[in-house]
């Protein structure tokens, strides 16, 4: 159980590590990651006049230089966890398949891997009464199945629950896709609520043809499959039920105002078959002599969910609650699975959070809650959701944020991701346009010093990045004039590979500036100029500058609590 619920900016697999290490336990994990060879995800975009990701996740699992490294690491990976060796086995034959196949084959293997290293830790902190489910379309799930069937077991498997997701389409030489696949994994006791669905109105007039002065009615069998020797076997009122024994209904099927007489589950098959026939429950028909069940459309009347699942439409029928995700999945849809495998109080944990429809779900339902999303405009979208709920952070919830480990899972990022994360990560903060930014990519506030009347006087450093593989020295120049434009007076240049010896050059002109906070202490020299690449980042690099306005803060409040 956790104290807290928490949102993470952050890859899950960092997310799921740390779980792992604190001992967390989880009762329900729902994914649903961006995967479909023929469509192009987008992220958070035309929400609150903000466009941004328009290509999010766009070639995400394009197998490239970078990722061929992934193959060896996995590789590794795999010979230390606690799998089948069958199923490892298997993995090593995928291995030497796809990445020998065509560009979609290895677009694939990018997938299973990443999946597969992801999936594994999530089993090692599912409760042990846990359930899971792995939301995908068609185009993989069959593979996804393999690799849930290797990691939670095959006999864990409870259900390929199948969702209409679109009405019908044209297409040509092929049947029309309108369906999602959910796949259900749980735990040898795990948590299932009996919830029942309002049966369709056409399904009671058709069935509940019957009626009487307790209402409508429909008529079920009182036997039950199977010969047996025992006393359902035999002749009851006449009436001998085999090839098959007498079953009575479950308590759940009585009506409301069925009177159980005292110790009623002890009694004999017999003996509850009289007790039904006393209470009116019993229909014996003009002809024939085979006695039915009266089951009476009452409140509590309803039909169990289904693995074909019709009755939840698509966002795109649903204007009030979409938001503008082109992957939302409804409300209702999440509820449900949130409600059947959850009781009070359980954690449910989502690693692809995206707009957060499972958070809002959990929230609502009373359970606890862990939402993780590599995007910080999906992180973004999540919290304002939860505001419209009167739901805030850090009152009501936590707000972690994570980042890559490596260059390989750094290069998964879209160009926007790779901006964002690598600001927030140098302690800046980004800025939300993605066009019309006249060069300013992110800033930070640092402190110059204390005027004459010790006022703190601020300075200002702003960031551009540049992904990919352009390197020149006009974007140091670029920088600079950004500089003068905001009246900076500082700047950092954030690459993706090293600087060229003209870049550095160009930066080193700039210069350096001189900071003395206290006139008895010796200044410090700062290039005005920086250039800092991602690598060095990930491995823990920042900019070189005076001390943020948090920094002065802290350091403020520190030495207060000094003079006490």
């Amino acid at each position: 159980m956790i104290d807290r619920n928490r949102l993470y900016r952050a890859d899950c697999k960092i997310v799921a590590d740390e779980l792992i290490r604190e001992g967390v336990k989880v009762d329900l994990i729902y994914l649903d990651p961006p995967f479909n060879s023929n469509r192009t995800y987008s992220m958070i975009f035309n929400h609150g006049g903000v466009t941004a990701q328009q290509k999010a996740y766009h070639d995400m699992w394009d197998f490239t230089d970078s990722t061929r490294q992934l193959v060896l690491d996995f590789s590794d990976e795999l010979d230390t966890w606690d799998l089948p060796e069958s199923f490892k086995e298997f993995m090593r034959s995928w291995l030497v398949i796809l990445e020998g196949g065509t560009a979609a084959d290895r677009k694939l293997l990018n997938y299973l891997m990443y999946m597969t290293q992801r999936l594994v830790r999530f089993r090692d902190f599912l409760s042990p009464t846990g359930s899971v489910y792995f939301h995908c379309d068609p185009t993989a799930s069959h593979y996804v199945k393999v690799i849930l069937d290797g990691v939670f077991s095959r006999r864990n498997f409870r259900s390929e629950v199948i969702w209409k997701r679109t009405s019908s389409h044209n297409r040509a030489k092929r049947w029309v896709p309108i369906h999602d696949v959910i796949l259900f994994y749980a735990r040898d006791g795990f948590t299932w609520n009996r919830v029942l669905q309002p049966l369709d109105p056409e399904y009671v007039d058709r069935f509940y043809r019957h009626r009487d002065e307790r209402g409508r009615y429909r008529l079920g069998d009182l036997k039950g499959p199977g010969e047996r020797t025992g006393e359902s076997g035999r002749r009851w009122r006449g009436v001998d039920p085999s090839p098959r024994h007498w079953e009575p209904p479950p308590d759940r099927a009585l009506p409301d105002w069925f009177v159980f007489p005292e110790g009623y589950a002890d009694l004999s098959v017999h003996e509850r078959l009289d007790i039904l026939d006393r209470q009116g429950l019993i229909y014996w028909p003009p002809r024939g002599t085979v006695p039915q069940f009266k089951r009476y459309l009452t409140s509590r009347a309803g039909r169990p969910v289904a693995d074909v699942v019709t009755d939840i439409p698509p966002i795109s029928a649903q204007a009030r609650e979409r938001l503008g995700y082109q992957t939302q999945k409804p409300l209702d849809l999440l509820s449900r699975i949130v409600e059947v495998s959850t009781g009070r109080d359980a954690v449910v944990f989502d690693p692809f959070g995206g707009c957060g429809t499972t958070i809002e779900a959990a929230q609502r339902l009373g359970r606890r809650w862990i939402g993780v999303d590599i995007s910080g405009d999906a992180v973004d979208a999540i919290r304002q959701r939860l505001e419209e709920m009167g739901i805030y952070a850090p009152e009501h919830y936590d707000v972690h944020e994570g980042s890559p480990d490596t260059m390989a899972e750094y290069q998964r990022l879209n160009p926007y991701e790779k901006q964002e994360w690598l600001i927030r990560r140098c302690g800046g903060l980004p800025n939300p346009r993605k066009s019309g930014d006249r060069g300013v990519d992110g800033d930070m506030t640092f402190h110059l010093g204390t005027g004459k009347d010790d006022a703190d006087i601020w300075g200002r450093l702003v960031f551009s990045v540049k992904t990919g593989k352009q390197r020149s020295p006009a974007h140091v120049r670029e920088l600079r004039g950004t500089m003068r434009a905001e009246r900076a007076q500082m700047g950092v240049l954030i690459l993706d590979g090293d600087p060229t010896p003209g870049m550095e050059k160009a930066a080193a002109a700039a210069g350096s500036f001189t900071y003395q906070p206290i006139l008895n202490l010796p200044p410090k020299e700062y290039d005005k100029v920086q250039i800092v690449t991602a690598y060095e980042v990930i491995d823990g690099a920042r900019a070189d500058h005076p001390p943020t306005m948090q920094d002065v803060k802290r350091y403020r409040q520190a030495q207060g609590r000094l003079r006490i």
